[in-house]
């Protein structure tokens, strides 16, 4: 049976409040998964993929980036929070941190083994704290952002490394993706770039065609064949 309950936490000087879901029928200590969001915030996309994985036996954490579970819905304010953080990644990293640390706080975890996943720009975040030096065993992308201030710090990652993206995603153009791949090279990183043909920007949303944006729909073999590669990854964490 899944159990989750809101957990409240400090970060960048702002109440947050993340969604921690898990097994209650296992016993001990599991390896767990924080999940960040894409830039409107923790919705129910985010805890639904919470409660998949609290299914297959992980400890799963959702975080919450904007404080108190804010969800914005006008664009126009969506795009100005996320160009003010794309503009201080320790600002990015700093948050995901605390994140981090309310989910090594929950007594159901084996900090030796967590993963982080992200979507979007949530997919960012997951990269940002990597390049923090975070203590974490792999960190997954979904139609995930590449581009960083800071690509020096890729030598910190401690991570295994793998990106899901898809080929004909407007929002990561190729030189963004050519300059990814030089930073992992360059830093030493156990990494993975999974491309999906035919495939766009929020490819594992259902509702991504309904915002009428060029370049954004769901694609279910996409969705499924990353979700797999997240699986596999996921299954060294032991």
């Amino acid at each position: 049976m899944i159990h989750s309950r809101t957990v409240d936490y400090q970060a960048d000087d702002a109440r947050m409040l993340g969604f921690f879901a898990i097994d209650a029928e296992r016993q001990g200590a599991r390896a767990a998964v924080l999940v960040a969001p894409e830039a409107p915030g923790l919705d129910d996309f985010n805890r639904e993929r919470c409660n998949r994985l609290a299914a297959l036996g992980y400890a799963t954490f959702a975080l919450d980036f904007h404080g108190d579970g804010t969800v914005l819905c006008n664009a126009e304010q969506i795009g100005a929070h996320v160009k003010s953080f794309q503009a201080d990644p320790i600002r990015i990293r700093a948050r995901a941190q605390a994140a981090l640390a309310a989910l090594y706080a929950q007594p159901e975890v084996d900090r030796a083994r967590v993963a982080v996943i992200g979507y979007c720009f949530g997919g960012t975040i997951a990269l940002e704290l990597a390049r923090s030096g975070a203590d974490v065993r792999a960190v997954v992308g979904f139609h995930c952002g590449l581009r960083t201030l800071r690509p020096q710090d890729a030598r910190n990652v401690r991570a295994k490394v793998l990106i899901c993206n898809g080929v004909n995603d407007p929002m990561v153009p190729l030189d963004e993706r050519i300059a990814f791949e030089k930073e992992m090279e360059a830093g030493g990183v156990d990494w993975q770039l999974h491309l999906y043909g035919g495939t766009g920007h929020a490819y594992t949303r259902p509702e991504a065609g309904k915002l009428g944006r060029p370049g954004f729909a769901y694609r279910k073999e996409s969705d499924e064949r990353s979700w797999q590669a997240t699986l596999n990854l996921l299954e060294a964490l032991g």
